[in-house]
């Protein structure tokens, strides 16, 4: 299969994820307590005027497949409607708060690859050594932490207590916004660290008991030429790690962004949930189907750059 037919397979495939997750979507708003009247006036008085002016603008007199199918237009538009607590369009409120979000996980990625690939190969060039044994030790400490209880515990040492970082905000200019963004993204990266660990430690050691690699050091290749040949091919389940860790970024920004009292998007969905804002929720649970298919998209046209038995269709094993 060549790359246009990969590509346009993929493409395919994502698209028809996100639409079928937008139908659950969707129906959140039918799936919240009470009436669906009642839901969208939030705290406004329920008056007969109200009610008729709520079913006429939502079309609810309409079936529920024609109303998705609006909805679903008005998305593709870049209408997400109008948030019930606020009152503004639910598209700003997203464009305010999405950059510091996206800011938080790549920050929090970038740590968490600096540190979880170089240990992945420590441990696995040390195998069953002392160096290994605290490696993945390590690991399992890091996968075992909530991030909410890391970012406590970050804030009382470094903040309170060593007075190093501050408490809370984001900052003024980039330099400033990133020294407050490194405590949460330190809290984001530990757990992360730890997969990272689990999964390049264990695709190096198998790639370096492959019968290629002993070859190449019969033939006297050096030890870091044959480590970048090992490295290589470990890359397919690193990558898989990578994408579980932005994905599980953008779900545990929410109790993060709490922690910390950072405006983005995981303290702007605690608010929707509390407030029952449900247009807010809707728009904020379809940006992160599709911020997620977009990086397992990501991953899969990775997985055949490294790999082009993947975009061939043939079997890595």
């Amino acid at each position: 299969m060549g790359w246009a037919g990969f590509l346009l397979r993929r493409f395919a495939g994502t698209a028809a994820v996100v639409l079928l997750l937008s139908v659950g979507v969707f129906l959140l708003l039918y799936l919240a307590p009470g009436s669906i009247q009642q839901t969208l006036l939030g705290t406004r008085p329920a008056t007969a005027e109200t009610i008729a002016a709520i079913q006429a603008r939502h079309h609810l007199n309409d079936p529920v497949a024609l109303q998705y199918l609006r909805w679903f237009g008005d998305v593709l538009r870049g209408d997400l409607g109008t948030s019930i607590r606020t009152g503004m369009p639910v598209s700003d409120m997203l464009g305010q708060r999405l950059p510091l979000t996206l800011a938080l996980v790549g920050y929090g990625t970038l740590l968490a690859a600096l540190a979880g690939i170089p240990l992945g190969v420590l441990g696995a060039l040390r195998r069953g050594r002392v160096t290994d044994r605290l490696v993945v030790t390590a690991g399992v400490v890091g996968l075992s932490a909530p991030p909410f209880a890391v970012g406590l515990l970050l804030l009382v040492v470094f903040a309170l207590w060593l007075g190093w970082f501050p408490v809370y905000g984001t900052g003024q200019g980039a330099g400033d916004q990133l020294w407050h963004l490194t405590l949460p993204a330190a809290a984001l990266a530990l757990g992360a660290v730890g997969l990272l660990i689990r999964f390049g430690r264990a695709a190096l050691v198998r790639e370096m008991e492959q019968d290629y690699v002993v070859f190449a050091r019969a033939r006297g290749l050096s030890g870091p030429l044959v480590l970048g040949y090992a490295m290589r091919n470990s890359l397919v389940p690193i990558l898989t790690a990578a994408g579980l860790v932005v994905t599980g970024m953008l779900a545990g920004t929410v109790l993060v962004e709490v922690t910390f009292a950072l405006p983005g998007l995981g303290s702007l969905l605690v608010d929707s949930v509390t407030f029952k804002d449900v247009p807010v929720v809707q728009a904020l649970a379809l940006l992160l189907t599709v911020l997620i298919s977009g990086v397992n998209l990501l991953v899969d046209i990775g997985y055949s750059i490294i790999d082009p038995r993947v975009r061939l269709g043939r079997s890595v094993s």
